[in-house]
């Protein structure tokens, strides 16, 4: 109709049928090269003015930058429904029940938001060793299949999204007075959690999961030899133990359906303020760090193992002292034990800071962290830098310091500081990641060097060696 002929390419979804193979590839097997040496690409006519071009289908794929700047879109116009939905339901309470009701709905929440933070920052910590030439997969013994930072951010996308939805659901539903949908909420959430950790089908990352839960079950039963991923997620477990802490007191109001009531509030409840699980919770994943200790020491023997269990069980003292607020009395607690609360504070502060400096991290080695394989912004402003590890060493040292305000039970009726700081601990924890996994990386490339050096022979060696090689000639 239009003066040329139209050349349909060979596959064409037009010459076959669905699930089927090309129709002309199935003519050019039965005719045999005869189709292939008849045909003529069209752009291969010379001088032909009617020439034909051959139709192309091509699927129509937005860029990726497009593609990437509407989901921002909708990730902002979610969180901006979610936040005035949130601030619409607390101001349509009374005064006097408004601060009761975001203490009990901010303890159900702020573990899983900790949580998704530490999330992020542990893909940024993985971006960083990609681009560092630190090969983190061998340092923790990963396999192949292990997740990226690309997919360590999509899990925390997913996270950021589902658990302030649930939270924004919850203060709704209480707000218009569906008590019992609104408490049915943070269940629904912990459950899916836990279903989705310990989902026993080749799905959502299985083998990552298994991974986590092997890590937790040896760090819980410490009977095997203890490796470095093992006591490096015990490490990161005792920056969490405010999460853990308010887990356990959310779990109990949930069993208890205590939920979207107020009848937690009162000192003698079971999973009230005053609950001796509180500091039991608290002190778990110092006693399991110290059990690891006394573990590598029986099987290594080294002194600094044990050096490392004692820096672990001053924390101890810490939690306990400070619970016994709610079961001395006001006199015995100002003049005797609150003194003794201090001082055990600061005594855990600085241990725990001089080993961060002095054993966890080793400044004198330090070569690659933020050096880049590619020219990078954030590469020239932090690689080498001396402002960097002045910035390091002060705030390890002041959040080090405000650390014990956390582990404190009698410090944690104000949710707003206490999340705060327990937010900075996990702050300093992702800081702590880039230059411990660093003195880890070069220990592991130091060995080789090390066994090699002890294989070669001493100079009294060389001349023992040398003396009997010459009485044998003789």
């Amino acid at each position: 109709m239009f003066g040329g002929q139209v050349a349909a390419p060979i596959n064409s979804p037009h010459l076959r049928r669905s699930g089927s193979r090309a129709v002309v590839s199935d003519l050019g097997a039965e005719l045999g090269n005869g189709v292939e040496n008849s045909y003529v690409h069209p752009l291969e006519l010379n001088g032909s003015k009617n020439a034909s071009i051959p139709l192309v289908t091509a699927a129509i794929v937005p860029s990726p930058t497009l593609l990437w700047r509407f989901k921002v879109l909708l990730f902002l116009l979610w969180g901006f429904i979610c936040g005035k939905t949130g601030w619409q339901s607390v101001m349509r309470m009374s005064a006097d029940l408004r601060d009761l009701f975001l203490y009990e709905a901010f303890l159900y929440y702020n573990p899983l938001l900790l949580v998704t933070t530490m999330v992020w920052l542990w893909g940024i910590n993985l971006w960083v060793f990609s681009r560092s030439n630190i090969n983190y997969a061998k340092i923790f013994d990963l396999d192949q299949n292990h997740l990226t930072h690309r997919e360590i951010w999509k899990c925390a996308t997913w996270m950021t999204i589902v658990v302030p939805t649930s939270m924004t659901a919850y203060l709704y539903l209480y707000s218009n007075g569906e008590v019992s949908l609104a408490a049915s909420q943070p269940v629904l959430l912990y459950f899916a959690v836990v279903m989705l950790l310990i989902f026993p089908f080749d799905i959502f990352y299985f083998s990552s999961r298994y991974y986590l839960l092997r890590a937790l079950w040896r760090i819980v039963l410490p009977f095997q030899a203890i490796t470095f991923p093992d006591f490096f997620l015990a490490d990161i477990l005792t920056s969490m133990a405010k999460v853990f802490s308010d887990i356990e007191r959310s779990v109990c109001r949930m069993v208890h359906r205590q939920v979207a009531t107020i009848a937690w509030f009162e000192a003698d409840s079971v999973c009230g303020s005053h609950s001796v699980a509180i500091p039991l919770v608290l002190v778990l994943p110092y006693l399991f760090r110290f059990f690891q200790c006394l573990r590598q020491y029986r099987d290594i023997g080294e002194r600094s193992a044990l050096l490392n269990a004692l820096k672990y069980s001053t924390a101890v003292p810490v939690i306990f002292l400070s619970a016994l607020k709610y079961h001395v009395l006001p006199e015995s607690w100002t003049n005797f034990y609150r003194p003794l609360w201090l001082l055990s504070s600061v005594l855990n502060s600085l241990y725990s800071f001089y080993w961060d400096v002095a054993r966890d991290w080793d400044f004198s080695s330090f070569a690659r962290m933020f050096k880049f394989n590619k020219s990078h912004l954030y590469s020239h402003l932090l690689h080498g830098r001396t402002w960097v590890y002045f910035w390091v060493i002060g705030s390890n040292l002041i959040l080090r310091c405000t650390w014990t305000y956390k582990l404190s039970a009698h410090l944690r009726n104000n949710y707003l500081t206490v999340f705060t700081i327990a937010a900075l601990e996990i702050f300093r924890r992702f800081q702590w990641i880039f230059f411990r996994v660093e003195n880890e990386w070069n220990k592991i490339n130091s060995r080789p060097n090390m066994q090699v050096s002890m294989n070669d022979p001493s100079d009294d060696e060389v001349k023992l060696l040398s003396s009997s090689a010459g009485g044998y000639n003789v």
